[in-house]
């Protein structure tokens, strides 16, 4: 493979995955309808995964979880390499900062006095 093709073919799969992760539009020679139905089915996968590892942020948000992690996720799409549990972690930390959950609370560490 040339150089020339592999630049277009990095190019071709950068443009699937921004029109799959991000909101992005169709490339060429795909069908936009079935590429947003898969968009729409890789969203609530990675909702899915989110809600089992951060379900108390699930249960504050209730119904706000849906549309709040939906637009968290496609203006933050994934990396290659992170990890479920820091995308969890990054939509916690997104939702705090846009004041949708409470500030996280200090913990209080204290000594006893040894007898």
């Amino acid at each position: 493979m040339t150089d020339g093709a592999r630049e277009r073919l990095a190019e071709a799969q950068s443009e699937l995955l921004t029109a799959l992760l991000a909101g992005g539009p169709s490339p060429t020679g795909f069908d936009e309808r079935l590429l947003r139905v898969e968009a729409r089915s890789l969203l609530a996968k990675r909702r899915g995964v989110v809600a089992v590892l951060a379900p108390d942020a699930v249960d504050e948000l209730a119904d706000r979880f849906r549309p709040l992690f939906d637009e968290y996720a496609l203006s933050h799409p994934r990396t290659s390499g992170s990890r479920a549990r820091e995308d969890a972690a990054a939509f916690t930390d997104w939702a705090r900062a846009r004041g949708a959950l409470p500030p996280v609370k200090p913990k209080r560490w204290w000594r006893r006095n040894q007898a």
